[in-house]
C-alpha cells in the first residue's frame, strides 16, 4: 500500500504543486536567501535564446521592484555563493552539468512545451553553497518559470499595464523547491489588437511612443512582455488604417522574437500581410485572385521570405480587403478558389521555410462568410488547424464534429472581448461575464479546440483582467470550473488591494457583469449601427420601462449602488494604489453607470415631457451632468500617474455610434400655478386606455410595495393631504408641499387586511380644489396560505416568474447532467440542459428524459404563454441544434429553439439584448398546483429565465421579477 502511495504522489505532486512556489522575507537555513545580506547573482548563458537574457534582467528589475536592491545578472561562469541559475535545458552549461551528474531531473520536462523546473540545490559546485535552479524545456519554458518566480514575490503581470503597485519587502527568502509545472492546456495562447484607432494607437503615437508617432518597438516591447508575463505566446498585431502595419517597421518583428513571442494575424491577413495598407492598389492592381493572382502571390512570397527566419503562425487562405469578403469571385466559384489559394500559399511556405510543410504552423479561420465556403465542401488539408471565430460578442458559431476532430492540425477558437461591427459596437468597456467566456471556451476544448486560442482585446484597455482570465484559462482549464470562475478576477483584485475589500469586491464584478450582460453599455441609445451601409445610430428610447417592474430605475439605482462602493474603496486606498483601482475597476463601473444613467435619464426626460412634468426640465440638466460626467472621469483616467496613459481612454465611436454624444431632451415651458397630477406603476398609457386610478394588484404570496407619484405641471409648489379608507392601508406620507415631484410609498399590513378574493382599498389625494381617488385591489384568499406556498412560484398580477437557478427537481441521465451557472443571465443565474458535447436527447421518452422541474402554483386556468429566455448559443456542429423541450405538468411537449443564421434580424436581436426569447403556448387546466418542465434535447442549452403569462405580462425588457414565495 506504502508502495502505491509514493507512486501515486510522484505522479500527482507535480500538479498539486502548481502555485507552490513561496518567497517570504523571513526563512528556514534550507530556504534560498535571494535578497539578503548575502550576494546573490543570476546567471545565464550567453549562447541560450534572447528571451532568456531578457527575463534574466526583468527578474533583477522584478528585485529591485520588490526590494529596492540591485541584483547582478552575469553570463559569466557561474561563481557566487549563492546563484540564479536561468537558462534552457540544452543551451545552459551549468543546468546541462546538473542533469548528468543527476543533481537536476528534467526528465517530466524532457521534450515538453513551454515546461520548467524550480528546484533549490544544496552545493551543486565547488564554492557555491546553494543555486535557485530555473530549467525551461524551450525558450519560453524559461521564462514562464521566471515569472513564475516574479509573481511568486509579488510583482503581477499588470504591475506596468494596470500600474499594480509591489509591496515593499527588505528580505526574500525562497523556501525549498522542487516544482515540475505541467505543460500548458492550449499550445498557442494569444491576443489580437483590434479596433485600436480610438485608444492604443493614439496613445501610443502621442504619449509612448512619440517619436515614431504610431504603434512600434516601444509598445509592443510592453505588449510582448504582458502577454509573456501571463503566460501567453501569440500575439496579432494591430491592422487598422489608424496604425502602421506590424512589418512597416522591422524593428518589431525582432522585438518581437527577443520576447519569444509567436508571430499570428487576423482572419483577414494571409501570410502576415495586412492588405488594409500594405496593398497599394495603384501599384499592385487588384486585390482580386482570379485577376491578379501573380501580383498577390508576389507580395505574398516576400512577406514569408523576410519573416520566414522567425516563430509565426501563418494565415491561410483569403478574404477581401481588411474585413471584407472575396471579391469577383462567383459564388459556385468560390470553393474551387479558396482551393486553388490555399494550395499556392502553402508552396510559397514550402519554399522559404526549412521545415516539412505539416510541422509549420497554419490557420485557418471560418470567419463570417468563409464558413459558409468551408460548409459547402472545402477540402482543408489536414495539418492545417481549424481556428473557430465566435459570432463577435462571444458565442462560438461552430465547433468540431467528430471527423474534425482527428485532423492532424487540430483546432482552436477565436474569441472577442471587444467589436466593431453589427448590430453595435462595444470598444469602450469590457463587460463580457467570466461565466460566459468559460462556458463557450470550456465547451470548445472538450471538443478538440485546444491548439490555438486567440482573444481580441480590443486596445488592451480597459480589458486587462478579461484578457488575464482568458489566458489564465488557457494556460490551465482544469483549474476552472463554474464553482470558482466568478471568483477568479475577484481574487486578483483581492491579493492586490487586500482581503478586507473581497466581499464587496466581488459585489462590485458580479453586478457590473450582470448589468452589462443584460444590455452592454454602449449600446443604451438602442439604436442599430450599420443598418444600411454605414448608417448612423440613432439613439431612442431603451426597452427598459419605467412603468413597469421598476425596470428602469432599478437599473439606475443597482448602478449607482455599485459605483458608489467602489468610489468609497478608491477614496480609502493609500495613494500608490488608486491609479490601478481606477483602471480596473473603478472607472469601468464609473462609467457603465454614467452611460446608463444618461440615456435612461434622457429617456426619462422625453418621457416626462409627453406628461408635462415639471420636473422635465431639470432632467434635462441632469442628463448633461452624466454627459459631461462622463468626459470628466475618462479625463481623469487619461491624466492618471501624470500622463502616462494619455489619449488611451476615449468613448471609442467606431464610425457609426453615437452613444458617445449628448442624447436628445426635450424642454418645456410650464405653467405659471402649481396643478398636482398623480403617476402610478404599471400606467403605459395615460389616455383612451382607463379614467381610473388603479394600482396592481398585491397579494400575501409577494407582498409587494407600491408607491403613488405626485407630479407638478406647474412652476408653483403644491400642498397636499392623503387618507386611506382602511387601516391595513400603511401610507409613508400623509402630507407634503411638493414642487417637482415626490412618491408616497404604500404598503399592505396582512396581519389586519381582511380574507377575500377582491379586496379594494381607497386612497385619496387632494390638493386645492383637486381630488384624485386612487383604488388598491388586494388578493388575499384564505387558501393556500403562505406558508403551505413557500418556495413556490406563484401567479402575481397575471405572471408566473421563474429563475431557472432556483428548481424544485431534476432528472438527470448518464450523459445529461443539470447545471446552475452563476453569474450569467438576466437574473444572474442560469440552467444549462447538459453538456453540450454530450448526445441529442429524445425528449418524447419522457421516463428517461433529463429536465428540470419548477412547481408553480396559479389562481386561474387556461390558455398560457410560457417564454423561455434563453442564451443565444450556435449548435456545436451540424448534427446538433439548439432546441430544448417546454411542458406544463403532462401536457403538451412543445419545443423552443435559436436558429438564428449570423446576421440575420433574428440574430441581430438576440446578441443586441443577449438572449433568445422564444413563446410557446400552453395549457393550465386548473387552478392550483403545477409543474413546468424544462426538458433537454439539444444538450449545452443554456436558460436564464422563465414567465408564464396568464394574461398579465406588461410591456418591459427582463420580463417581471421573480414571483417566489419567500
Amino acid at each position: 500500500m506504502r508502495r502505491f502511495w509514493l507512486i501515486f504522489m510522484s505522479i500527482l505532486l507535480p500538479v498539486l504543486s502548481w502555485g507552490q512556489i513561496n518567497v517570504k522575507e523571513t526563512g528556514s537555513g534550507t530556504a534560498f536567501p535571494l535578497v539578503t545580506s548575502h550576494k546573490v547573482v543570476i546567471y545565464y548563458d550567453a549562447r541560450d535564446y534572447n528571451v532568456v537574457e531578457k527575463t534574466a534582467c526583468l527578474l533583477a528589475e522584478d528585485i529591485k521592484r520588490v526590494t529596492n536592491k540591485k541584483i547582478a545578472v552575469s553570463s559569466k561562469k557561474v561563481s557566487s555563493e549563492y546563484a540564479v541559475v536561468v537558462g534552457t535545458v540544452g543551451h545552459n552549461a551549468f543546468i546541462d552539468q546538473l542533469v548528468i551528474e543527476g543533481q537536476l531531473d528534467v526528465s517530466a520536462i524532457s521534450g515538453g512545451w513551454e515546461q520548467f523546473v524550480i528546484k533549490t540545490i544544496e552545493a551543486p559546485v565547488k564554492g557555491v553553497k546553494k543555486v535557485l535552479v530555473i530549467a525551461g524545456c524551450d525558450r519560453r519554458g524559461t521564462a514562464y518559470g521566471v515569472f513564475t518566480l516574479s509573481e511568486a514575490m509579488g510583482v503581477s503581470p499588470l504591475y506596468w499595464w494596470a500600474d499594480v503597485p509591489v509591496k515593499k519587502k527588505s528580505q526574500l527568502y525562497v523556501e525549498s523547491v522542487n516544482y515540475i509545472s505541467q505543460a500548458p492546456s492550449v499550445q498557442y495562447r494569444g491576443i489580437f489588437i483590434n479596433d485600436e484607432g480610438w485608444g492604443i494607437t493614439p496613445w501610443a503615437g502621442k504619449t509612448f511612443d512619440k517619436e515614431l508617432g504610431d504603434i512600434g518597438l516601444k509598445t509592443y516591447a510592453k505588449v510582448c512582455e504582458l502577454i509573456l508575463r501571463m503566460k501567453g505566446n501569440v500575439l496579432a498585431p494591430a491592422m487598422h488604417p489608424s496604425s502602421g502595419a506590424f512589418n512597416k517597421y522591422p524593428e518589431n518583428k525582432l522585438v518581437a522574437d527577443s520576447y519569444g513571442i509567436i508571430m499570428s494575424s487576423s482572419h483577414c491577413e494571409p501570410l502576415l500581410f495586412n492588405n488594409v495598407t500594405e496593398w497599394d492598389k495603384k501599384t499592385m492592381g487588384e486585390w482580386n485572385y482570379m485577376t491578379n493572382k501573380e501580383g498577390i502571390n508576389k507580395i505574398l512570397d516576400q512577406r514569408v521570405s523576410e519573416n520566414a527566419p522567425y516563430e509565426n503562425i501563418y494565415t491561410i487562405a483569403m478574404r477581401g480587403i481588411h474585413d471584407s469578403g472575396l471579391v469577383g469571385v462567383p459564388k459556385d466559384k468560390e470553393v474551387s478558389l479558396v482551393e486553388e489559394v490555399i494550395a499556392d500559399q502553402r508552396s510559397i511556405l514550402k519554399k522559404h521555410i526549412d521545415a516539412s510543410l505539416d510541422s509549420i504552423p497554419q490557420i485557418f479561420v471560418p470567419y463570417k462568410e468563409v464558413l459558409d465556403i468551408y460548409e459547402r465542401g472545402l477540402r482543408l488539408p489536414e495539418d492545417i488547424m481549424l481556428v473557430w471565430p465566435d459570432d463577435n460578442f462571444g458565442y462560438i458559431k461552430r465547433l468540431n464534429n467528430e471527423e474534425e476532430k482527428k485532423r492532424k492540425g487540430g483546432s482552436g477558437v477565436y474569441y472577442h472581448i471587444s467589436y466593431l461591427g453589427e448590430p453595435h459596437d462595444y470598444l469602450w468597456l469590457n463587460t463580457t461575464p467570466p461565466a460566459l467566456m468559460f462556458e463557450e471556451m470550456r465547451k470548445a476544448y472538450d471538443t478538440g479546440a485546444k491548439r490555438y486560442w486567440l482573444l481580441n482585446v480590443g486596445d488592451i484597455k480597459p480589458g486587462e483582467l478579461g484578457m488575464k482570465t482568458f489566458l489564465d484559462m488557457a494556460w490551465d482549464i482544469n483549474k476552472f470550473n463554474f464553482d470558482n470562475i466568478n471568483n477568479h478576477q475577484v481574487d486578483f483584485l483581492a491579493s492586490i488591494f487586500g482581503e478586507k475589500y473581497r466581499e464587496d469586491m466581488n459585489d462590485i464584478l458580479s453586478s457590473y457583469y450582470h448589468l452589462g450582460f443584460q444590455h452592454k453599455p454602449e449600446a443604451m441609445g438602442w439604436g442599430y449601427e450599420w443598418n444600411n451601409e454605414h448608417s448612423h445610430e440613432r439613439v431612442t428610447d431603451t426597452d427598459f420601462s419605467f412603468a413597469n417592474y421598476n425596470e428602469a430605475e432599478g437599473r439606475m439605482q443597482e448602478y449607482d449602488r455599485i459605483s458608489d462602493k467602489s468610489e468609497k474603496i478608491w477614496n480609502a486606498l493609500p495613494e500608490s494604489y488608486k491609479a490601478a483601482f481606477y483602471e480596473l475597476v473603478f472607472y469601468p463601473v464609473k462609467g457603465a453607470a454614467l452611460m446608463n444613467k444618461k440615456m435612461l435619464t434622457a429617456q426619462q426626460n422625453r418621457w416626462y415631457a409627453r406628461q408635462g412634468r415639471a420636473a422635465t426640465n431639470y432632467l434635462a440638466d441632469m442628463t448633461k451632468a452624466y454627459h459631461d460626467s462622463i468626459d470628466y472621469y475618462t479625463n481623469q483616467y487619461n491624466s492618471l500617474l501624470d500622463g502616462k496613459w494619455d489619449h488611451m481612454m476615449a468613448l471609442a465611436p467606431g464610425w457609426t455610434a453615437t452613444y458617445q454624444k449628448m442624447p436628445p431632451v426635450m424642454t418645456i415651458k410650464l405653467l405659471q400655478q402649481a396643478e398636482m397630477r398623480i403617476f402610478l406603476p404599471g400606467q403605459d398609457c395615460f389616455l383612451g386606455k382607463t379614467t381610473l386610478n388603479v394600482l396592481p394588484c398585491v397579494n400575501p404570496y409577494t407582498r409587494k410595495n407600491l408607491f403613488i407619484e405626485l407630479y407638478n405641471i406647474g412652476n408653483q409648489e403644491f400642498s397636499w393631504n392623503a387618507k386611506a379608507s382602511d387601516s391595513w392601508i400603511k401610507l409613508s406620507r400623509y402630507s407634503g408641499t411638493t414642487l417637482l415631484q415626490e412618491r408616497i410609498i404604500v404598503s399592505v399590513d396582512w396581519d389586519k387586511v381582511p380574507v377575500g378574493e377582491r379586496i379594494t382599498g381607497e386612497i385619496e389625494v387632494v390638493s386645492g380644489d383637486n381630488v384624485e381617488k386612487i383604488y388598491l385591489p388586494v388578493f388575499n384568499p384564505a387558501f393556500p396560505s403562505v406558508s403551505e406556498l413557500k418556495g413556490w412560484y406563484v401567479e402575481d398580477n397575471g405572471c408566473v416568474s421563474i429563475n431557472p437557478g432556483k428548481y424544485h427537481r431534476k432528472v438527470e441521465n448518464e450523459d445529461i447532467k443539470i447545471q446552475v451557472i452563476e453569474g450569467l443571465g438576466y437574473e444572474n443565474q442560469c440552467i444549462q440542459l447538459g453538456e453540450a458535447t454530450k448526445p441529442v436527447q429524445n425528449p418524447r421518452r419522457s421516463k428517461k428524459a433529463a429536465k428540470v422541474e419548477y412547481d408553480f402554483y396559479t389562481f386561474n386556468a387556461g390558455s398560457v404563454t410560457v417564454y423561455t429566455y434563453a442564451l443565444p448559443v450556435f449548435p456545436i456542429n451540424l448534427e446538433h441544434g439548439t432546441c430544448f423541450g417546454v411542458m406544463i405538468d403532462d401536457g403538451l411537449l412543445k419545443y423552443a429553439s435559436n436558429n438564428a443564421k449570423e446576421y440575420s434580424g433574428e440574430w441581430r436581436e438576440n446578441v443586441y439584448r443577449n438572449s433568445t426569447v422564444n413563446a410557446v403556448t400552453l395549457n393550465i387546466d386548473k387552478p392550483g398546483k403545477h409543474t413546468l418542465k424544462l426538458i433537454c434535447s439539444d444538450p449545452g442549452m443554456i436558460i436564464q429565465k422563465v414567465v408564464i403569462d396568464l394574461g398579465g405580462m406588461k410591456r418591459s425588457y427582463l420580463g417581471p421579477e421573480t414571483t417566489i414565495v419567500q
